[in-house]
């Protein structure tokens, strides 16, 4: 059955109900909702009883299942580390040793390493910077806006350039669909690393950030933010200095990623299950964290497990946020409204205009919902049948539905990342909000120059 207009009207309603109601959950399950109605001929019983038949055929999908239950054990590992004294112990190693890093400089080179290094997940990225810098940056004079700013523009586009991890997962799992369902062909493996040179707004803000950090270059909102008066720990935690107990769990749980990789592969690491791979690595860290820390008595074993549930629930939220944003994406898959698109614009709209196209239109999308991820599974479809459909650069393409996503997630109130940096910078989210656009609003506008470049030159 053909829908026509109304295909594109219920993820326009979806970014409507975003705007409106400034909850992801509910603009989701509106847009499902409303997806559903049409779906199933306007018959509310129907349309109720199919959302949640849908999220039951989604687990049924192995990577959709292992990203979830990743989602879970990732906020298990994060609150055992915390209740353990693990990062707290981290930090006073770092004041203690890291002398070179006791400036404002060099304490924010530190939060823009640690989110480099650390590309498991984006959350994680932004709270283990935050959490390891912010001592220092207190102490140097560096306002908790800018610490907060670098937390959140090194997670999200570090965790796209290096996709060993759950982001990978999704994005492959999207491509995986295009390709099974024979809407474009190819190796969804090659397509997403091809991919990767052309992800221009996070190459241009990891970029920005450093230049900021170098040159201490404060613009907008940025000018006015002040540092807090700086308050000395109690000097009896210098005794409690430790880097291994929460480095180790970190190295167990990156190096379980490619080996993974390798093993699922059948010793081809690109060929590799990315969503298992990153379900291994997790699994493998908490086994690893309870055999470090109850011997050596860093943690009681009620207390580990006590944390472990409280981490996963913490976590809950975030998932159904992804549930449903698979859902929509299933939702908008069945309207057809990737072909439907395609064959607008196909001879309306020049080619080389695409490319830009995809990127704001995925900008506006994750502005209005707070998450790429739902971003993503919402134009990775409509993006491949349009370059499929017009003869397009099919990595150019994903790389515009990344880059989109991201730059929207940065300027959205209702991000989960921005609010995650928020809450590990300490600082108030809407000054982190206000502080942050106008970087946001420049690797914005040099990626759409970009990707207007290069839809010229592959076209």
């Amino acid at each position: 059955m053909e829908y026509g207009v109304i295909s594109l009207v219920i993820p326009l309603l979806t970014i409507i109900l975003a705007i409106v109601t400034r909850d992801v959950v509910v603009s989701l399950l509106g847009g499902i909702f409303a997806g559903e109605l049409v779906v199933h001929n306007y018959q509310i019983d129907e349309a109720f009883v199919a959302i949640f038949n849908g999220i039951i055929t989604l687990f049924a999908q192995g990577w959709i299942t292992k990203t979830v239950l990743f989602i879970l054990l990732v906020g298990a590992i994060m609150r055992v580390l915390n209740e353990s004294g693990a990062i707290e112990r981290f930090v006073v190693w770092i004041s203690q040793k890291a002398s070179r890093v006791d400036s404002p400089k060099g304490s924010m080179l530190l939060a823009y390493f640690l989110g480099v290094v650390i590309f498991i997940e984006s959350s994680i990225t932004a709270l283990i910077a935050g959490v390891v810098a912010k001592p220092l940056c207190d102490k140097n004079g560096v306002s908790r806006e800018k610490l907060a700013y670098i937390c959140d523009s090194t997670s999200a586009p570090i965790c796209s350039l290096i996709p060993l991890n759950a982001w990978g997962a999704l994005l492959l799992g999207l491509i995986m669909t295009a390709i099974e369902s024979g809407v474009v062909e190819g190796s969804g493996v090659s397509l997403l690393l091809a991919s990767i040179p052309y992800n221009f707004y996070a190459i241009f803000t990891l970029l920005i950030v450093l230049f900021v950090i170098l040159k201490d270059w404060n613009i907008g909102a940025m000018r006015d933010a002040k540092a807090i008066a700086y308050i000395n720990t109690n000097p009896q935690n210098q005794q409690k200095a430790n880097l291994y107990q929460m480095l180790l769990p970190l190295i167990v749980m990156v190096a379980t990623v490619p080996i993974a990789l390798y093993i699922t592969g059948k010793g081809d690491i690109f060929a590799g299950s990315g969503s298992t791979a990153v379900y291994y690595a997790v699994i493998v860290t908490l086994i690893f964290l309870y055999l470090y820390y109850i011997p050596s008595k860093v943690m009681k074993h009620k207390e580990y497990f006590d944390a472990l549930y409280r981490g996963m629930g913490e976590m809950i939220p975030l998932g159904v946020i992804i549930v449903l944003a698979l859902l929509i994406g299933s939702v908008i898959k069945e309207l057809d409204t990737a072909r439907y698109l395609a064959e607008l614009l196909s001879g309306t709209i020049p080619s080389l205009f695409i490319p830009l196209l995809i990127f704001l239109v995925s900008a506006i999308t994750a502005l209005s919902t707070g998450t790429s991820w739902g971003t993503f599974s919402i134009m990775m479809p409509i993006a491949l049948s349009l370059g499929a459909t017009m003869g397009l650069d099919l990595p150019l393409l994903i790389a515009a539905v990344i880059s989109g996503g991201i730059f929207g997630d940065h300027a959205s109130p209702i991000s989960d990342t921005t609010i995650v940096s928020s809450m590990a910078a300490e600082c108030d989210h809407i000054e982190h909000v206000r502080t942050q656009i106008p970087y946001a609003l420049l690797g914005g506008a040099m990626a759409g120059v970009a990707f207007l470049l290069f839809g010229w030159i592959l076209s």
